[in-house]
């Protein structure tokens, strides 16, 4: 019944979830990568743009990012150069569009893209005896859904994410629905309105630009794009299909899901208590606080906690 007890305790003036989320990506900081760029060409006629940091180890993590977001991130690079620290080599992939250019197709990526994580794992997993994968946010989705879809590479001896909306529907309702939320809702939306916009440009025949006007809500923009350009019949139904916490109870490696309590952007469905209860494999560590993707408690700097905790936990997976 791998339900871990949390030790992470944060001083007073960083406990709010809000402090925690909008803080941490504020906060200046030294991060020692260097990634290498390689272009990689998809039988689709696609690309991704995979961000290596190789020093010839032969252990790998595999880290994909959260919504909007890229390898550029600070949240990707700082847990990637804690993992080089500790002996892993590390790629940090982009999904498709995420790389700084257009990705080539109509469509783009969305967060049950495990199809993607897999194809990297299998494309990098020859040079490497040890492989982890680890997701951000909704990069921590769609690992876990790799990680409980039964096609798991064999050199895969652990995963672990981090503020993961293991429910996209609750998740989605959650930032829809709460004021207290719309400022992470606003920005969100407007990034994904602009690469739409972007998409109208390549494929004018296939996207009316005056459409996404009228789009406010996570449910009019799955409902809109993200479910019709990916083959959803609607958002519930993306939502339903592309949500990791169905595949939870058949995650066979050891993983760890760290979620905050007061994670502005989970609701109550995102922390899976009897998932962990009945899976051995499933290590679910809920601290009170941390926000999403925050994790500061400054007893080193601003390097938050989660990356020192990920890279415990790769240290003996089995014994979280």
């Amino acid at each position: 019944m791998p339900i871990i007890p949390s030790d992470f305790r944060p001083p007073w003036f960083l406990r709010n979830g809000h402090v925690q989320t909008i803080l941490q990506p504020l906060l200046p900081r030294s991060i020692s990568i260097s990634f290498q760029r390689e272009r990689w060409e998809l039988p689709d006629g696609d690309f991704l743009d995979l961000d290596w940091a190789r020093s010839g180890r032969r252990r790998l993590a595999i880290l994909s990012h959260g919504l909007e977001g890229s390898s550029a991130d600070d949240c990707i690079r700082g847990l990637a150069a804690a993992l080089v620290a500790d002996g892993w080599d590390a790629l940090a992939w982009n999904l498709r569009g995420c790389g700084g250019e257009p990705n080539r197709l109509p469509r783009f990526y969305h967060g049950g893209e495990s199809a993607d994580l897999a194809a990297v794992v299998n494309y990098a997993a020859p040079g490497y005896s040890s492989i982890a994968v680890i997701g951000l946010s909704l990069g921590g989705n769609i690992t876990l859904k790799y990680l409980g879809e039964g096609r798991v590479h064999p050199a895969i001896v652990a995963g672990a994410g981090i503020s993961v909306p293991v429910d996209l529907a609750a998740s989605s309702r959650a930032l829809d629905s709460q004021w207290a939320n719309s400022i992470y809702l606003r920005r969100l939306i407007t990034r994904l309105l602009a690469k739409v916009r972007a998409k109208a440009e390549q494929f004018p025949d296939l996207f009316d630009p005056a459409v996404a006007e009228n789009v406010r809500t996570f449910a009019e923009f799955d409902g809109r794009y993200t479910a019709p350009l990916h083959g959803f019949r609607d958002a519930r139904d993306y939502w339903t299909r592309a949500s990791s916490r169905q595949f939870l109870p058949r995650i066979t490696v050891p993983t760890l899901l760290l979620n905050a309590r007061n994670d502005p952007f989970l609701a109550p469905e995102c922390f899976p208590f009897s998932e962990a209860h009945l899976n051995p494999a499933l290590f679910l560590e809920t601290p009170f606080s941390g926000g999403h993707l925050g994790f500061l408690d400054f007893s080193r700097g601003f390097n938050p906690w989660s990356e020192r905790r990920i890279v415990q936990f790769l240290a003996s997976p089995g014994r979280a």
